[in-house]
């Protein structure tokens, strides 16, 4: 009983012909993750000269910092365009080296704040208004709702932030007092962690710390496409098409492979019928085919290099042990793209014409059934 019909559907899926679909599936999903990099990228624009640790920076060299940064606020404030609120301009961040006496420390200074609201002056359009003049409250019986400070206010409050920035740091700069030394508080922590209790508390590790990270980041990434999407939408539903696309064809390409290598475990695990090809060894069909050659019977001989191929295939699993096939049914089971079809048709048709058909045969018809025989395995 045949239990799979070859050549049949999509169940006979070459390498060849699931190649394609592999790659589309693949270059889909590569442009999903270039799709979602370059938009992370644009949402990271304002933040990228951010990067890293900072440079290590005196007071004086920090204070100069802080007057070009006034001076680029004001520059913005008046011109409100790219060029003169390119967040770029600000710079990386600093450390800067404060000492008093024999105590040396680095404070870090960021100016993420800086950068973002550069960003939004250079593309937020609203007209340049006096920070001075306050805006005229509206009137009438309408309720009155709290609503975001204009560009030009937030630039203002800016700037005075910087100038503050710029006095605490001379005051640190001019200050002689040493500061305190927090030695004896450091033995008595140092003291109260070496007790048994605390023990077994540790640093966390370096892996732990690397998923921690890595969490960070992909909720800073989501988070920056959910701001992306709610302002361009149709780039979210095409990303989310795309995705969908790409999974389907790849799931669909998965179970072709699954299929076609479920194929074997169609054929019930049971040993051959006495009278089945495979039930004698196909080296055993082989010996017997070189003796009737030896004694000159060539039609006898091409038999039994065609059973031994039949019995070698049929070793193989390629379809269920059944004595009742005829030759064409056995090259039948083969599927039309399995690359042994060619050999074994060969074959089949020389057995036929020799031992059906009643034809005269020679050594060198015994030579090429061997020879094409060998290409099937029997060798």
């Amino acid at each position: 009983m045949n239990f799979i019909r070859p050549g049949s559907g999509w169940r006979h899926c070459e390498a060849r012909r699931c190649a394609p679909a592999l790659a589309l599936t693949s270059l889909l999903a590569l442009a999903s993750v270039l799709a979602l990099g370059l938009i992370a990228r644009a949402q990271a624009a304002p933040s990228a000269a951010s990067a890293g640790n900072g440079r290590s920076v005196s007071i004086e060299e920090y204070r100069e910092r802080l007057e070009s940064l006034d001076r680029l606020v004001d520059a913005c404030r008046k011109q409100r365009g790219r060029e003169a609120c390119d967040p770029a301009q600000v710079g990386p961040d600093e450390r800067v080296l404060l000492a008093a006496g024999e105590i040396h420390e680095e404070r870090e200074i960021r100016y993420g704040w800086l950068r973002l609201l550069l960003n939004r002056a250079a593309t937020k359009e609203e007209p340049a208004v006096d920070a001075a003049k306050k805006p005229k409250e509206e009137s009438g019986g309408e309720s009155q709702e709290e609503r975001p400070l204009p560009v030009d206010a937030l630039l203002a409050q800016a700037r005075e932030r910087l100038a503050e920035d710029w006095k605490q740091a001379g005051d640190e700069e001019n200050s002689t007092q040493p500061r305190p030394n927090r030695a004896a508080e450091r033995r008595s922590l140092h003291a109260i962690l070496a007790r048994r209790e605390y023990q077994g508390v540790s640093e966390s590790s370096f892996k732990d710390r690397l998923q921690e990270k890595l969490a960070n980041w992909i909720n800073d990434f989501f988070a920056r496409m959910a701001r992306y999407g709610s302002r361009s939408p149709w780039i979210v539903f095409a990303l989310r098409a795309l995705f969908v696309v790409a999974i389907c064809l790849g799931l669909a390409w998965v179970l072709i492979r699954i299929e076609r290598r479920s194929r074997i475990r169609l054929v019930p695990e049971l040993s051959p019928s006495p009278g089945a090809p495979s039930a004698r060894e196909w080296q055993l069909w082989l010996q017997d085919a070189h003796r009737m050659a030896a004694q000159g019977l060539w039609r006898d001989a091409i038999h039994f290099v065609y059973w031994a191929s039949i019995s070698r295939l049929e070793s193989r699993r390629l379809w269920p042990a059944d004595r009742a096939r005829t030759p064409r049914e056995y090259l039948a089971l083969l599927a039309r793209e399995d690359p042994r079809r060619a050999n074994l048709t060969a074959l089949t048709r020389s057995f036929e014409r020799t031992w059906y058909g009643g034809r005269p045969a020679g050594s060198s018809d015994f030579q090429a059934a061997l020879r094409l025989a060998a290409e099937l395995g029997v060798e």
